[in-house]
């Protein structure tokens, strides 16, 4: 049962990166896959809770996805009125190659204070405003993403694994800073510097279309969607941080409020023929379901694989047969980058339980053990690993969900031409912490 499984996710998610080749669309094969395993896994499996199991991780995908159907409908109906040509007009860099690491390090200090998804959502949006051809715009994407993981990483706010390790209370706050803060940069720093020999040594330039004759919006309107809008984005951590509600009970409230607003403006405007294009009604028209489907089918297949074991098995395989911290946290973010971070951190959080100074002294490799202490090397590495190793793949994190479905990334451009980038950026800032930990004793 378990191969049977493992091969379907296996030979799904081949087909998946090579969705142009076979002109397939990505959705129908994951939501093939994802029924195939689940069906595999009642039919031959032996859990008698096999659908409670379903129901439950069926809302927990469903979460992601109702955040994300708000989330795309806030964006595009500020885009609708024109409300981020505000932002870019204060953006006077031209040159593509400073502007991508102006937007690197934006994203880099946003993602740790506010969620690296909310953070992405709002650069994705800005660089479709200021770059229009699709594959060089894909590039600036991608590190978005890389810099929005890293960012999140160092900071105990900055992304959901990092706020449940906090929670628990396996790392602090000030150490858990000191220790990533430096390794997280490169790993952002290096994917953005190789990427700046991929983007053209050149001044942005705009078409007929960008100019500000073509926006037709008045700019008190313009001015007050974005307002409404980038408040009801930031909302979302606001209110998750202080009711300890799920994301997307913040994002229905935004989207709600953002309705009512934009409504207002339509109503008062609305005998303006042109000036007010479009109501959200119909911006919900154009969000792609195949996107969410897609979403849906690659979340249920990795639930699937949670639910039968294989995740839990894999953590146990790690820590039987390589016992060394840096080698099993390495792996565990690699696979980050294809399952989803949250179950491997849970999991690792349920095998490993934080080691007490009894513990460690009674242990039989006490180094070994000492690692596991809180703000221990393992918790560490595990926060750093699972946060930064989910670039690797652009399903392998909150923020390269969000941007594949804004901005319509194909999972193989992405595989060939960002993950070589985040995975070398992923080793170099572990080789940091190898060096911090080793020479300068941190």
């Amino acid at each position: 049962m378990i191969l049977s499984m493992l091969l379907i996710f296996i030979v799904g998610y081949i087909l998946i990166a090579f969705e142009h080749k076979i002109k397939i669309d990505k959705a129908a094969i994951a939501l093939l896959m994802c029924g195939t395993i689940w069906t595999i896994f009642s039919l031959l499996g032996i859990d008698p809770n096999i659908k409670s199991e379903l129901v439950e991780h069926l809302g927990d995908t469903c979460e992601i996805l109702v955040f994300l159907i708000g989330a795309m409908t806030i964006v595009n109906i500020i885009d609708s009125y024109d409300g981020f040509s505000i932002i870019t007009k204060f953006i006077t860099i031209r040159n593509k190659r400073k502007l991508l690491w102006l937007l690197s390090f934006l994203t880099f200090f946003m993602s740790a204070t506010l969620d690296n998804m909310t953070t992405a959502i709002i650069m994705i949006v800005l660089i479709n405003r200021l770059i229009k051809d699709d594959q060089e715009r894909w590039m600036y994407a991608g590190i978005v993403i890389i810099a929005a993981n890293s960012g999140g990483a160092w900071s105990p706010i900055g992304d959901v694994t990092t706020i449940m390790l906090w929670m628990r209370g396996n790392v602090t706050a000030l150490p858990l800073v000191q220790n990533l803060l430096l390794p997280c940069l490169v790993s952002m720093i290096i994917p953005t510097l190789l990427a700046t020999r991929v983007i053209k040594n050149e001044d942005i330039v705009y078409s007929d279309e960008d100019n500000a004759e073509n926006i037709t919006t008045p700019l008190k309107y313009r001015k007050r969607i974005l307002l409404i809008g980038v408040i009801s984005l930031l909302f979302v951590p606001v209110f998750k941080s202080i009711t300890h509600l799920p994301p997307y009970m913040g994002m229905m409230i935004s989207l709600g409020l953002m309705w009512i607003a934009s409504e207002g403006i339509y109503d008062k405007k609305r005998a303006l023929e042109g000036v007010i294009k479009n109501r959200i009604t119909k911006v919900l028209k154009n969000v792609d379901l195949s996107t969410i489907l897609f979403f849906l089918g690659i979340l249920m297949s990795v639930a699937a694989l949670q639910t039968a074991g294989i995740l839990n098995s894999v953590s146990i395989f790690l820590d039987k047969n390589i016992h060394e911290v840096f080698s099993i946290t390495g792996i565990i973010g690699v696979l980050s980058s294809v399952v989803d971070n949250v179950p491997l951190v849970a999991a690792c959080m349920g095998m490993y339980p934080t080691a007490t100074p009894e513990m460690v002294s009674a242990a039989a490799s006490p180094e070994y053990t000492q690692a596991f202490v809180q703000d221990g090397m393992f918790w560490h590495l595990l926060t750093y690993c699972a946060g930064v190793g989910g670039s690797i793949m652009i399903i392998g994190s909150a923020a390269g969900v969000v941007t594949m479905g804004l901005e319509n990334i194909n999972f193989g451009w992405y595989l060939k031409n960002i993950s070589l980038l985040a995975f070398i950026g992923y080793v170099s800032g572990m080789l940091v912490i190898f060096l911090e930990h080793t020479i300068v004793g941190i």
